[in-house]
């Protein structure tokens, strides 16, 4: 593999949301995933098998399965879980493979914040410092730390990135851990 460039050279070529990775590098990418319609657990699952077989990705690591009231939204409660990718993708076309993925397992959008078969969110990408606004892609994701079915699959693989000061507030939401790792496999 190339050397890695230094942080803030990476963080700054990466704004676009456009430009991949160096040739031959893969970049850390922590995306969300959830769903509270059909069967919830297999369509998870699934998404992650067809992830990991995508060109360009490799699933690294999955949180706990968790079970979520829905927020700022109604029907069913929601399974969630966070996963650590590697992808030579950038941001944009990883945006496009999840959102392809979505619409694979059925997903609608009649409307914001609607039920959903399959919600498969970008939340970091390279780093936490890499930042990206675009039109159709803010990352880290606006509301990440808001999310206690964000924060609490996502502190089980980087702790030192939540910290239980950060989570307990949010416990409220009414979250909790429904299957331990490799639910998925």
């Amino acid at each position: 593999m190339a050397a890695a460039l230094p942080l803030a050279v990476e963080a700054e070529r990466l704004a676009s949301g456009d430009a991949a990775p160096p040739a031959g590098q893969a970049l850390p990418v922590w995306i969300g995933l959830g769903a509270n319609l059909g069967d919830r657990g297999e369509a998870l699952r699934l998404a992650l098998q067809q992830l990991d077989a995508s060109a360009g990705v490799a699933v690294q690591a999955v949180s706990s399965l968790y079970a979520s009231r829905p927020v700022d939204s109604s029907g069913p409660d929601y399974l969630n879980a966070v996963a650590e990718l590697r992808t030579a993708l950038s941001a944009h076309q990883l945006l496009r493979l999840l959102q392809q993925l979505e619409l694979d397992a059925g997903r609608e959008r009649p409307y914001r914040n609607a039920p959903r078969t399959l919600d498969l969110d970008v939340l970091l990408y390279g780093s936490r410092a890499t930042v990206i606004a675009m039109p159709d892609l803010e990352l880290p994701h606006p509301r990440m730390w808001q999310r206690a079915f964000v924060l609490a699959p996502l502190q089980e693989l980087q702790p030192a990135w939540v910290s239980d000061a950060q989570l307990q507030p949010l416990l409220a939401q009414g979250v909790q851990r429904s299957q331990g790792p490799g639910w998925w496999r």
